[in-house]
């Protein structure tokens, strides 16, 4: 989805652009929910399946490998049911477990090389065509927009744990 920028420095100027960054946001979680559909089902997945490897994708890309047990919190899952999805995701070759390095009692949940490949294979064409789509960009404003990009999630997190809090309590 592409705007024109606002123009002017006045609220509504600034509103209307927190407004179509919302927008923007939300047709990138709707596409990105098409796209991951589709990738689950060319890879006989669950749509619960999908959702674990993005949460264990981006928090290794974090630095924050995730535990079974975090999985479980981010995923709202029981017990029994997460450790079902973990062991289906390493039978069918997508993740395997490792023990921390920092802490021999924890063990982590990463991708494996056959899940890496997959995913690579159907998302390197997405990939391409975003760096085409940005190229004609400035630098700067590619900062811009992860800067702008990482405060919304912040925000999104907080808000997230803010509702968890919330269930639990009441």
């Amino acid at each position: 989805m592409t705007h024109e920028p606002s123009e002017g420095t006045g609220t509504g100027s600034r509103e209307h652009a927190e407004t179509e960054i919302a927008t923007d946001i939300r047709a990138l979680t709707a596409v990105s929910e098409q796209i991951g559909h589709l990738f689950a089902h060319s890879h006989s997945l669950r749509s619960n399946d999908f959702r674990a490897l993005m949460h264990i994708a981006t928090a290794e890309a974090e630095g924050r490998p995730l535990t079974a047990g975090q999985l479980r919190e981010l995923m709202g899952l029981s017990p029994a049911a997460i450790t079902y999805l973990v062991e289906r995701m390493i039978v069918s070759g997508h993740i395997h477990r490792e023990t921390d390095p920092g802490d021999r009692r924890r063990v982590l949940l990463h991708y494996s090389d056959h899940g890496m490949s997959v995913a690579g294979e159907f998302f390197h064409p997405l990939g391409l065509r975003t760096r085409s789509a940005l190229a004609e960009l400035p630098t700067a404003d590619l900062a811009a927009t992860h800067r702008v990009l990482s405060a919304v999630v912040s925000a999104m997190r907080d808000h997230h744990l803010a509702l968890t809090q919330q269930s639990a309590g009441g």
